[in-house]
């Protein structure tokens, strides 16, 4: 199954672990069964910690295999074959089954251990879905901690029938304990979160009683984590509050264009940011969504509060703000009410399940003829649909796209409508040209059409565009004194990663430029007393 340079890598990192591993495998005689026997095979040749045992009359899902220590029952398992993606996953379930301790806070596994309940977690994944490993990962983890909490991965195209059955449109889905509990890239925080309340209000305490920042970063993408790193070299007392750090880069597949780095995966790259950010003395508030900016505040209203979604407030003598920007919705019927029931927004994630299928992408520029030229492969028929009477994206994506056989392209028309049922089973445009309203029947919807800024919580408070994007000048520096912005969230030309890295380092410049003049009257004063 793995060739000998994959062997040899497993090897190696096998040896870091500590402890026996036991692989139960549960196989029947199909072949997607006897590919994981081979490759199970070659996990225990890997290491003399791991021995592996078959079973044919049980009643788990076969082909899967469980991860355990010797005695023990709760450990990750995993139904269909862990490649891809997903072998990232198997190795660490290995390595943290076999005793290596795993790269989270203390306070977080104690959190873990001490969830009073009984959790039985069921992850539906394509492998070539780049969420999908984080929740996997997070889940595998929490079983490993708690022996109350159990977790599968289900490789969605070696269990069709049940992902017909549970209506599985989108990647990762997860369950727990037979219900859907969430859809989409989820942190372990983000997990524990929503089964651990106590935990989020424990949290948004601790947070509200934190001193004031010198600078408080207002997100946790490209943009906030270079304003991080640049401001804490200076010796300030640094915070970053974010959604999720890493931001839309973690929606990202591959990066080709961020100087001296070749090429990398979003996920890959929103870690490698924040673990750049750790290195330095910078206090990292996650899962915290601000809601409002008030200036002027604290008692000698030489304060900036940002109110957080958690109840929690926090001060800092300066803000940078890079909340970034999110998928724009087309906003016609049935796009919310099919959410992840057959209208999608990463073709690299959700493709897969789309296998022979018909999808539509509505979105002409570059995202949504590059979706097409994707998702062609995979499905069984495209139409794009484009508002404009041309294509916009590059002539060279342009004349693939129309090489496809299976594309069809519409231009000046504009989507009105997806209908379904319970799921998607068409889309509704007009042709611009002529006023008529012509329906297209397919199963899946992709929308490509671009970027909506995540400012909504500054308007009134900072001056925005018509657009929603905040007004920066030069510095980063906003209608507001001390409060600076950077990235896809201002009026910064060119959305990329390579300039809101930039622009996230030129506003903590400007920031701490800003803390020097304001403060300097202040110390004379003091100085002459």
């Amino acid at each position: 199954m793995l060739d000998a340079s994959t062997k040899a890598q497993l090897k190696s990192y096998l040896e870091r672990a500590t402890q026996p591993i036991e692989i139960v495998a549960s196989l029947d005689d199909s072949k997607a069964s006897g590919e994981m026997l081979s490759l199970l095979k070659d996990v225990a040749e890997a290491s003399p910690l791991v021995k592996l045992t078959e079973s044919r009359d049980d009643n788990h899902r076969k082909p899967s295999f469980s991860v355990n220590r010797p005695s023990e029952n709760h450990g990750p398992r995993f139904a269909g074959l862990p490649m891809g993606h997903e072998f990232t996953s198997l190795i660490l379930a290995l390595l943290q089954i076999g005793g290596y301790p795993p790269k989270v806070e203390q306070a977080v596994l104690d959190q873990i251990k001490a969830l009073d309940g009984d959790f039985e977690f069921e992850i539906y994944v394509s492998l070539t879905c780049h969420n999908c490993p984080d929740v996997v990962q997070a889940l595998n983890l929490m079983a490993v901690q708690n022996p109350r909490i159990r977790t599968t991965m289900i490789e969605g195209g070696t269990f069709q029938d049940e992902v017909k059955e549970r209506q599985v449109m989108a990647v990762p889905t997860v369950f727990l304990n037979g219900t859907e509990f969430g859809q989409g890239r989820m942190s372990l925080e983000e997990i524990l979160a929503k089964i651990d309340t106590s935990g989020v209000e424990r949290e948004a305490k601790k947070i509200a009683a934190k001193d004031p920042f010198d600078v408080l970063i207002v997100g946790g993408g490209p943009a906030g984590a270079a304003a991080a790193v640049y401001a804490a070299r200076k010796g300030i007392r640094t915070g970053v509050a974010s959604e999720r750090f890493g931001g839309q880069v973690l929606d990202t597949l591959g990066i080709e264009n961020f100087i001296s780095i070749k090429e990398t995966e979003g996920p890959k790259f929103a870690h490698a940011l924040e673990e750049h950010v750790r290195d330095y003395d910078v206090d990292i508030m996650n899962l915290q969504r601000a809601k409002a900016l008030i200036p002027d505040a604290g008692p000698g209203k030489d304060l900036i509060e940002v109110q957080l979604e958690s109840g929690a407030s926090l001060k800092s003598r300066s803000i940078i703000i890079s909340t970034g920007a999110r998928w724009r919705n087309i906003n016609v019927p049935g796009e919310h009410e099919f959410k992840n029931k057959g209208v999608a927004y990463c073709p690299h994630c959700d493709g897969p399940l789309f296998k022979g299928k018909r999808v539509a992408v509505i979105g002409g520029g570059n995202s949504g003829v590059e979706a097409a030229i994707d998702l062609a492969g995979i499905v069984g028929h495209v139409t794009l649909i484009e508002f404009d009477t041309a294509l916009r994206a590059d002539a060279v994506l342009q004349r693939k796209l129309k090489s496809l056989k299976n594309v069809d392209i519409f231009t000046n028309a504009q989507t009105t409508e997806i209908t379904g049922d319970q799921k998607v089973n068409g889309l509704v445009y007009k042709d611009r040209t002529t006023g008529e309203l012509k329906k297209v029947e397919l199963e899946g919807v992709f929308i490509q059409i671009g970027l909506v800024p995540n400012t909504d919580w500054l308007k009134g408070v900072v001056e925005l565009t018509k657009h929603g994007e905040i007004v920066v000048d030069a510095r980063g520096q906003t209608s507001v004194p001390g409060v600076f912005a950077a990235g896809d969230a201002t009026t910064v030309p060119f959305k990329q990663i390579i300039i809101a890295a930039g622009d996230g380092a030129k506003a903590a410049l400007g920031a701490f430029d800003h803390l020097i003049r304001t403060s300097a009257p202040a110390e004379q004063a003091a100085a002459a007393v």
